[in-house]
């Protein structure tokens, strides 16, 4: 199949979900390979963003992602709608952070889109086709990737309580996607409004815009629109949640209570999975130099640089452990990193105010666990460490330039060499900056 863009520019406004803001947002056709692209027209200096897992910043109640100070909170209606139509390649234009709502389906994004005329581009579109199963899962809820020859979603969806519990199962092409999931509209539990309001959220939302279930009852501006409009709408945003893998799927999702957060940890072992296909490790030892065979002597307990870098795969400007100052009982480690004004990424995060990233800080945890899993793996077994979920985490104080953060791991779980999982800390001059709980899976470096 071809890869296609659009033939015009088109435009729609209206009101924003989470934010409230108006915003104008803009279809521009975009040439073979340039893939979907926003742009923040009301930023300085234009930024775009590509919608790729690497880049989510916030889970709750929508999808969000940010690229330094360019953020877009609720892309999965939008992405949702470009997927469901088969469009490969289209930058789209915000003069706010937040596409509009409009009637909380994606129906209108599909009307934009067939005003825009879609069209075939000479260059074949690539896929990433699944070849074994992916799963997740958090509480009662799960998903699971399976292998197809095709895009086939299957889910069931309920609130806590089982009452409004559906099921649905579809081949996902143009047609049955139009007919069938572009015009569930998102619902929300009456119940939780308050919280949502409380979290800064739904600044925009109506009943103009979103189902709201109140105990059996419905309320809405009109009827519902299919007989399973919440489990369609479910499906409606794992199809725009899956576009951050980076490239169209062939794969048959299993979907149960799902929701954006679990969406995106699929996605995120999805694309570990694409990474490693794309360009598969040739030999190695857990977390280790793909390049090399790497052993920790038993008598290293203190690593530099120049170790760290025999041991890490990241280059520059991601290498997030500047050294090791103890590993204690091969399950504890302590690490540094200095954080100097010459990072690259304070050039955006912020101008004025440099505060280093969040995700950054979890990514110096992953890197030394990385570290310390090589002291736990056998050696003559060639491993890679994946890193596959973050939990309870917490950002307590900014990281700025100057600051010493100071890493401490330990291994609190490892199953039969395939699962670790590990407490994580990141201190500055004896108090605690972040925290989490880091999981790894552990496969064959080949």
């Amino acid at each position: 199949m071809k890869q296609r863009s659009i033939l015009r520019d088109v435009s729609i406004k209206g009101n924003s979900l989470h934010t409230g803001e108006e915003v104008n947002l803009t279809l521009k056709p975009a040439p073979e390979n340039h893939g979907i692209v926003f742009k923040r027209v009301d930023l300085y200096g234009k930024p775009e963003i590509k919608p790729l897992i690497d880049f989510v910043d916030d889970l709750v109640r929508s999808t969000t992602i940010a690229d330094g100070h360019a953020k877009i909170h609720t892309v999965e209606h939008i992405l949702s709608a470009l997927n469901g139509c088969s469009v490969d390649n289209v930058l789209i234009e915000m003069d706010a952070s937040e596409p509009p709502i409009l009637d909380g389906s994606a129906k209108h994004f599909v009307n934009l889109i067939q005003k825009a005329e879609p069209v075939e581009q000479a260059a074949e579109r690539q896929y990433f086709t699944l070849e074994e199963p992916v799963s997740v899962t958090k509480g009662n809820s799960s998903m699971i990737a399976l292998p197809y020859d095709g895009f086939k979603i299957t889910c069931t969806s309920s609130d806590d309580r089982g009452v409004h519990t559906q099921h649905l199962s579809l081949d996902i092409d143009i047609e049955s996607y139009i007919t069938h999931i572009s015009s569930a509209r998102t619902f929300t539990i009456y119940e939780d409004i308050e919280e949502l309001i409380n979290l800064g959220k739904i600044k925009g939302g109506t009943l103009d815009s979103a189902i709201v279930i109140k105990g059996d009852k419905i309320l809405s501006k009109e009827p519902l629109r299919y007989k399973e409009e919440f489990v369609r709408h479910k499906i409606l945003d794992i199809i725009g949640d899956i576009v951050l893998l980076g490239i169209p799927l062939k794969a048959h999702i299993v979907a149960v209570r799902p929701g954006h957060a679990l969406n995106a940890q699929l996605t995120q072992k999805l694309r570990e999975k694409f990474l490693n296909k794309a360009s598969p490790p040739k030999s190695g030892v857990v977390s280790g130099n793909v390049e090399k065979n790497v052993v920790l002597e038993p008598k290293e307990t203190a690593l530099n640089i120049n170790r760290i870098l025999d041991i890490l795969p990241h280059r520059y400007p991601f290498v997030l452990v500047d050294r090791v100052i103890e590993i204690l009982n091969d399950k504890e480690l302590v690490a540094i990193k200095n954080v100097t004004v010459n990072e690259p990424y304070f050039q955006g995060h912020y101008p004025g105010l440099p505060v280093m990233p969040g995700v950054l800080q979890i990514e110096a945890m992953s890197q030394a666990v990385g570290v310390l899993l090589l002291k736990l793996c056998p050696i003559d077994e060639s491993k890679v460490a994946l890193f596959m979920s973050a939990n309870n985490v917490k950002f307590r104080k900014a990281v700025i330039p100057g600051d010493t953060l100071e890493i401490r791991v330990k291994i609190i779980k490892f199953r039969a060499n395939k699962l670790a999982t590990a407490e994580c800390q990141c201190l500055v001059a004896g108090k605690a900056v972040s925290q989490a709980e880091l999981m790894f899976s552990i496969v064959d470096a080949h």
